[in-house]
């Protein structure tokens, strides 16, 4: 995406106290932020490079980085391997409930797009046999997708249905989000059983969300089953977590 940098006005920048008790690195970071929460500076809009700022201001480099990994830090900002430093276009906080991220975004106002990575025929594993309560070396269907929102990567999704689904189709993963799909093939979503964890990123996967290598992931294993108690797919993702978030209710009983 070639988006063309926005510079920030220099008025924001008029009264910093460049030898005041407040750190210089906080003042730059407050001030951005007011551009952020005040829409001058839109979702998605990409900020000019650290150096250029710095010459701007009259400020070190290393301040200016400090200054920009705050907001980073806050969820404002994303630094975006190849592109630069962007406004995060609004976090998604998913319930821990039976919905398809494509769903969950299209809820939060922002526009899910899918890249489809890997779509093919694969026998089962001892993993994923069990998995599905299938046998083992019986076909399944193996999909590997990076899912967007509104054109930045938010999640690697990968994917493994029984044999009965071996028929969806590219244009299907790429239009709609995978429960849709099942949807329309008279799956009734039922139940599902889910972890939720932490780890790093692979090489592979930094690349294909533009993140830094070894970044943290939020990942999530669940198995989802029909009306009939029937494991109709499991699937392992991993998510940003500067623009991701589970929320769970809990009760005291």
């Amino acid at each position: 995406m070639n988006q063309k940098e926005h510079i920030l006005p220099a008025d924001l920048f008029m009264d910093l106290e460049r030898s005041g008790p407040m750190p210089l690195y906080f003042q730059i970071a407050q001030r951005i932020e007011k551009a952020i929460m005040g829409g001058d500076l839109p979702a998605g809009s990409r900020l000019e490079n650290e150096v250029a700022l710095g010459e701007r201001l009259g400020l070190s480099r290393p301040t200016i980085r400090r200054a920009i990994q705050e907001l980073v830090d806050k969820g404002l900002l994303v630094r975006r391997r190849g592109i630069g430093t962007q406004v995060v276009h609004g976090q998604v906080t998913r319930r821990v409930e039976l919905t398809s991220l494509f769903d969950d975004l299209a809820n939060s106002s922002q526009k899910p797009s899918t890249q489809l990575l890997v779509l093919q025929e694969v026998p089962a594993d001892t993993n994923i046999a069990e998995k599905l309560a299938v046998a083992e070396g019986d076909p399944t269907l193996h999909l590997r997708r990076v899912r967007l929102a509104d054109d930045v990567p938010v999640a690697v999704l990968e994917n493994w249905l029984p044999a009965e689904f071996l028929d969806v189709t590219s244009d299907e993963l790429t239009a709609y989000g995978l429960y849709q799909v099942l949807r329309a093939r008279g799956v009734t979503m039922r139940v599902a059983k889910q972890r939720i964890g932490a780890r790093k990123a692979t090489t592979d996967e930094a690349r294909l969300l533009e993140i830094d290598r070894s970044s943290a992931l939020l990942t999530m294993d669940r198995t989802a089953y029909d009306n009939s108690g029937r494991a109709v797919e499991f699937g392992h993702h991993c998510y940003r977590p500067d623009l991701y978030s589970f929320e769970v209710t809990l009760v005291d009983k």
